[in-house]
């Protein structure tokens, strides 16, 4: 009998599971994506302008260390386990090592290539994911028109980086190969979660298995590269980081991983393309970088392709 009783627990929990996935974003949804996706680009700033007083990829453990403090009161205030047994353990630290390797690999890119360069690579993880979920998850089979629509955001990103691009230096090329594996990082960890027994977990215990991680590994790493470390942290420096540690880390990857769980893959990862568009639009509006007069021609691409990917089939099929 309490075999049988587990049995009929887990059916229930499976199916309360599947219904609160849904087949398209509603507006919720995609509002939430695009206020991610602006804090996203705002954290571009922030990195750059924290540098000042913080290494790089020392930058990304503290990051991680901090918004993992924060996580574990947010779980202990609302009574959530987040070292129940249920079966996620080496998933999670698989999830983990993902993405702590992904900002490993983009950190350590950004000192080779340029910043044009590595976005176009980086953003080539929306695909990614679109083609791993077509062939692993059920029922995340991607249409024609979604495919035209990841390229047609692709080729706005393209179009708004346009000037920054040339034929790469053996250096380049060595950073924009870093920068293209942490795209296929960045997608794996994106499929399992969605594959695995992760898609059932909490959105707080998913994340506070990759910033375990990511804390634990990345201040070592920093420190077996040689950085500098902790150089001259002015107040400016702090608060950017503290932006990275409360809203970025903690807050809206909290709520991307809620998404993660819940939405098709590829329709959540056509909203990412908005994330260097914004991140150039804050790039000129707060350190004043010069805006190409292409980004209107770029931002118009990038809906366009946002529209086409969560455009509702008709009733043939499209």
């Amino acid at each position: 009998m309490a075999v049988d009783r587990r049995a009929a627990a887990a059916i229930i929990m499976t199916a309360i599971a599947m219904t609160e996935r849904r087949a398209e974003l509603d507006g919720a949804a995609s509002a939430t994506l695009v206020l991610l996706c602006l804090l996203w680009g705002l954290q571009q700033v922030a990195i750059k302008v924290a540098m000042t007083g913080f290494s790089p990829v020392l930058q990304g453990g503290l990051r991680s260390l901090g918004a993992l403090a924060l996580l574990w009161a947010w779980a202990a205030l609302r009574g959530m386990r987040l070292f129940e047994r249920d079966g996620t353990l080496g998933l999670g630290l698989l999830a983990g090592t993902l993405f702590a390797g992904e900002f490993l690999l983009i950190y350590t890119g950004l000192s080779y290539t340029t910043v044009s360069r590595s976005i176009l690579f980086l953003y080539t993880a929306p695909f990614l994911v679109s083609v791993g979920a077509h062939l692993l998850l059920p029922g995340e089979r991607m249409r024609g028109v979604q495919a035209a629509g990841l390229a047609c955001a692709f080729v706005g990103v393209a179009v708004a980086f346009a000037d920054g691009l040339r034929l790469p230096t053996n250096r380049e090329m060595v950073g924009d190969l870093m920068v293209l594996a942490a795209a296929v990082l960045w997608a794996a960890t994106t499929l399992v979660i969605k594959g695995s027994k992760l898609v059932r977990a909490s959105s707080t215990k998913v994340l506070f298995y990759q910033l375990a991680v990511s804390g634990a590994v990345m201040p070592v790493a920093s420190l077996l590269m040689g950085e500098a470390g902790v150089t001259a942290p002015g107040p400016l420096a702090l608060a950017c980081l503290a932006f990275q540690i409360v809203v970025v880390a903690f807050a809206s990857y909290l709520a991307w991983f809620w998404l993660v769980a819940r939405y098709p893959a590829a329709r959540l990862s056509a909203f990412t393309f908005l994330t260097p568009l914004f991140g150039v639009l804050s790039g000129a509006l707060l350190l004043g970088e010069r805006v190409s007069a292409s980004l209107a021609a770029a931002m118009l691409l990038v809906c366009a392709g946002i529209w086409l990917v969560n455009r509702r089939a008709r009733a043939a099929g499209a």
